[in-house]
């Protein structure tokens, strides 16, 4: 079971209580009235789903409510980093540094 920290709660619980969103820090468009339907698609529909680091967005379902994102290993399946919405992406190579330290 993975544990998932909840950084507007500042608490740590099961998995089962939060849902993962898929990938974080996917901009919307501007005007999705003016977007064609192959660029809407590639909003919808396309994400990097990469090996190793991710970065994505948690829902608390069981708790707050309330969105977050994660920076997740997809190989290991650890946590790196919990952050609110809107705060930036970390580094992603200094976080690889860190954890191998």
């Amino acid at each position: 079971m993975l544990l998932v920290y909840c950084p507007y709660c500042g608490t740590e619980r099961a998995e089962t209580e939060f849902a993962c969103r898929g990938e974080a820090h996917v901009a919307r468009p501007a005007d999705p009235t003016d977007t064609t339907d192959e660029d809407w698609a590639v909003y919808l529909y396309m994400r990097s789903n990469t090996k190793g680091l991710y970065a994505e967005r948690w829902r608390h379902i069981h708790g707050c409510g309330r969105n977050f994102n994660a920076v997740r290993d997809t190989v290991s399946d650890r946590f790196l980093k919990f952050y609110k919405v809107g705060e930036p992406m970390p580094d992603l190579d200094a976080l690889v540094r860190d954890a191998s330290k």
